[in-house]
């Protein structure tokens, strides 16, 4: 099954499904800054355009572009900012 996800009043919309692996959603970004909380550890992979992101505790944005991933543990938070459409996949596991 394929689930639809939208955030931020439709700024962050995402497709969901499920892998032998666990589950997984692909989705792009628009231009913005947001904040997420994860109740599973994630990794965010981009595949397209670039994301600035702030992980919990720190004071320093991480710049990751097409072909990097970041990983974010369980029941943490972080923000990312785009400044261009970004399509991203992200792994819960």
């Amino acid at each position: 099954m394929i689930t639809e996800n939208q955030y931020f009043d439709g700024q962050v919309k995402s497709l969901g499904y499920q892998t032998t692996a666990g589950k997984s959603t692909v989705g792009v970004i628009n231009p913005g800054e947001y904040e997420f909380g994860t109740a599973q550890k994630e990794i965010m992979n981009i595949i397209e355009g670039e994301l600035a992101v702030l992980f919990s505790g720190k004071s320093d944005w991480e710049t990751f572009q097409a072909g990097s991933f970041f990983e974010v543990p369980a029941n943490d938070s972080f923000k990312v900012k785009a400044t261009v459409q970004t399509a991203y996949l992200c792994q819960y596991r």
